[in-house]
């Protein structure tokens, strides 16, 4: 009797479950990362956030290989921060700084009207957490470095370096915060940041009055460069720029 032949081997489409296991994972982790983007723009200010992140940042940052504050300085490595503080300022700030690999003692740069004052608190506290100084004013091709202005959230920015050098001829200015979203009790919010503020400036040891000033006005209000120093903001005023 011949032998029965082999049972015939069942036939499958060559790569068939390998590429079906891997449309289904990419299918799940698209569908994962759209759920989370979708839920994040979904959050109030979420997309001004993802825009200044991702699109259009609103605040630059370069830098400096040899900065001068004066004739006499020997030029420090500087990161020269500049433009309006955005919603996503502090996460660029922190990453310009990863990228220019600065050290204690060398020098952040601001020329800024100011913007979001929550990122700027974050900004002074990296600031101050790697032991920068900090500057108002902008570099030139050679390094040396020119009058500029800080205002508003900016001077906050500035208040996290230690030391605050004053440049000839820059500008600090100062107003009242107050909160652009809707609120119960204006009095109140408004209350609330100035102690948030104060605690702030306090910590960095700039004097209280800086805080009476900002209070004075909602306009800008810009210190003379004695008031500054009075305050303990300028903490080494410059003769030459």
């Amino acid at each position: 009797m011949p032998a029965a032949p082999p049972p015939a081997a069942s036939v499958k489409a060559p790569g068939f479950r390998p590429r079906f296991w891997s449309v289904a994972v990419f299918v799940l982790v698209a569908s994962g990362i759209g759920i989370r983007a979708y839920r994040d723009l979904s959050r109030p200010d979420a997309w001004d956030y993802w825009k200044d992140q991702y699109i259009s940042p609103s605040l630059t940052a370069s830098l400096v290989a040899k900065a001068y504050l004066g004739n006499a300085d020997q030029g420090r490595r500087t990161l020269a921060v500049s433009g309006t503080i955005g919603p996503a300022a502090a996460t660029l700030f922190r990453q310009r700084l990863d990228e220019a690999g600065l050290a204690a003692g060398d020098l952040v740069l601001l020329s800024s009207p100011g913007g979001d004052l929550s990122q700027a608190v974050i900004m002074g506290e990296i600031i101050r957490s790697r032991a920068l100084a900090t500057a108002v004013g902008t570099a030139d091709a050679s390094g040396r470095v020119k009058p500029a202005y800080c205002a508003s959230a900016c001077v906050l920015v500035y208040a996290g370096g230690k030391p605050r050098f004053g440049v000839l001829g820059s500008a600090l200015g100062v107003h009242r915060f107050v909160t652009s979203r809707p609120v119960s009790d204006p009095v109140a919010d408004t209350q609330r940041i100035q102690g948030a503020v104060l605690g702030y400036m306090t910590k960095m040891g700039v004097a209280s009055s800086v805080v009476e000033a900002m209070s004075e006005t909602r306009e800008i209000r810009w210190l003379a460069p004695k008031d500054a120093l009075a305050m303990n903001l300028i903490t080494e005023p410059l003769s030459k720029p």
